[in-house]
């Protein structure tokens, strides 16, 4: 199925899907690029996958076509090596309460945060006598 729109909406850090039978689907960009499609992050195997950590408040700065087959998201972190076909994009509509619940699931088993670690620099912690 090939979408008819796509819109980023970036109040909610979301990615609007329309399709032509009207049906508009809304995936965060959260998902989308804790999800990508790149080498980087899916490895060439399930055992080269990385998993993601600290990517709620990532947002998309650009979208860029390929071709008539797929976009590319460019996030707000840096990553933008993930081309999303047609087909991965609706892949990742119709799994999505799965696939965020398996994500939620390795999250918790690794210790890990949906929320960006502070760099220690940032903040100065104040002394009280």
């Amino acid at each position: 199925m090939i979408p008819t729109a796509i819109t980023y909406q970036a109040s909610t850090r979301s990615l609007e899907i329309e399709y032509e039978d009207s049906e508009v689907a809304v995936l965060s960009a959260e998902y989308l690029r804790v999800l990508s499609p790149s080498a980087e992050v899916r490895g060439h195997s399930d055992d080269q996958r990385v998993l993601q950590t600290g990517k709620k408040q990532v947002s998309i700065d650009d979208i860029e076509a390929i071709g008539n087959y797929a976009i590319r998201l460019k996030f707000s972190d840096g990553h933008d090596t993930g081309i999303y076909s047609w087909e991965y994009l609706r892949e990742l509509i119709d799994n999505e309460p799965d696939y965020w619940q398996k994500y939620l699931q390795e999250l918790d088993a690794a210790n890990a945060s949906r929320l960006p670690a502070i760099p220690i620099g940032q903040w100065t912690p104040k002394l009280t006598k």
